[in-house]
């Protein structure tokens, strides 16, 4: 099925971030003819080296999404969106509400409304969250669980998924929702604040520091490696046909998250994780433990992670001790969350993004 991508015409939005490079890099290396669309918000991990092993390969555009009109030609021609735009953490979603609902809803309406109009019909791939669900109610999740997302981040994504949902029920788009749990792996923005605990995890593996656990250290989490969520996002996009239009994706096992810094202190040879109590900051937006139900995507499309957490986070620490790049990047502790005046005003973000 992922041969039928040779010579394919896709566009990548988001595809200078964390999973949007690594899809991009697979496309390439696939075949197809790919064009990234991205506006390099601060603070949304963006970064133009993502994409070194392909750079002379694809074209890359540093347009906001929102701005169809910039787009119209490529939208025109796209033979498949996969769309990956958007902000991902929570924290500064509940700093800075505005702001995410510019990223995540109201740039993703305009976006599928211009689509709609060039291109009708279009099948648009789309990377939604785990964060709609909020407290699970039980485990594992699957797409019947219903919406109640915590923070302002899962309210404005749940925005863009059912916008998705709704253009393909009106079959003004081929729309296909991926809700993702925690993906990790190479060419994720480990130098930005609040990106995930999993970024956190990998800087401090990196320098040999402790890591630290908030709460008691039991809550599940099934981390998904990167390359087996590229796996998931190529075979909707290459599906002949969609059975469903939402799909969870999650990884091959649930870990508490004792074991998960456990085994990432063990690999990385520091010393023995710590425990803490939750920042309120954190608390009021933690969800406990988390772990999706993949079953209707396995027996739909085929697809299945493959990765377990130790062989997939060995693979990352191995990248970025060979990634000198990235090395020089840690060395600069960078800013905490709420420091950054540029990521505070919404109303910047479209001047950023011209």
């Amino acid at each position: 099925m992922l041969r039928n991508y040779q010579g394919m015409r896709t566009l990548v939005t988001g595809g200078l971030g964390f999973i949007g490079s690594n899809l991009t890099i697979r496309l390439a290396e696939l075949g197809a003819r790919v064009t990234v669309i991205d506006s390099s918000v601060p603070g949304c991990g963006a970064d133009e080296a993502n994409l070194k092993p392909v750079r002379d390969s694809v074209t890359v555009l540093h347009r906001d999404i929102a701005d169809t009109s910039a787009l119209e030609n490529h939208i025109r021609t796209a033979d498949l969106v996969f769309n990956m735009a958007g902000e991902v953490s929570h924290t500064h979603s509940m700093k800075w509400p505005r702001r995410d609902a510019e990223l995540n809803a109201v740039a993703q309406l305009r976006f599928l409304e211009g689509c709609a109009r060039l291109h009708p019909g279009l099948r648009i791939v789309y990377a939604g969250t785990r964060q709609v669900y909020g407290r699970p109610r039980y485990l594992p999740v699957d797409e019947n669980h219903p919406f109640c997302p915590v923070d302002f981040n899962g309210i404005h994504k749940g925005l863009a998924i059912q916008y998705h949902l709704l253009y393909a029920q009106l079959g003004k788009l081929d729309a296909v929702v991926l809700n993702l749990t925690n993906v990790y792996g190479p060419r994720m923005a480990l130098w930005e604040p609040c990106q995930g605990f999993l970024g956190v995890f990998l800087r401090r593996m990196l320098q040999r520091q402790q890591l630290q656990i908030f709460g008691d250290g039991s809550q599940l989490r099934d981390p998904l490696y990167v390359d087996d969520a590229v796996d998931a996002f190529l075979m909707a996009g290459a599906a002949p046909q969609l059975p469903s239009r939402l799909y969870n994706l999650g990884g091959p096992e649930a870990l508490s998250l004792q074991q998960i810094a456990e085994t990432c202190s063990r690999l990385a040879g520091g010393p023995a994780p710590a425990l803490r109590p939750f920042p309120p900051d954190h608390k009021q937006i933690d969800i406990g433990s988390y772990r999706a139900d993949w079953t209707r995507i396995r027996t739909e499309l085929g697809w299945q992670p493959r990765t377990h957490f130790t062989e997939g986070i060995s693979r990352a620490l191995l990248f970025y001790q060979a990634e000198p790049r990235y090395r020089l990047r840690l060395d600069d502790p960078g800013p905490t969350c709420g420091v950054r005046d540029e990521l505070q005003d919404p109303l910047n973000l479209r001047r950023a993004a011209s």
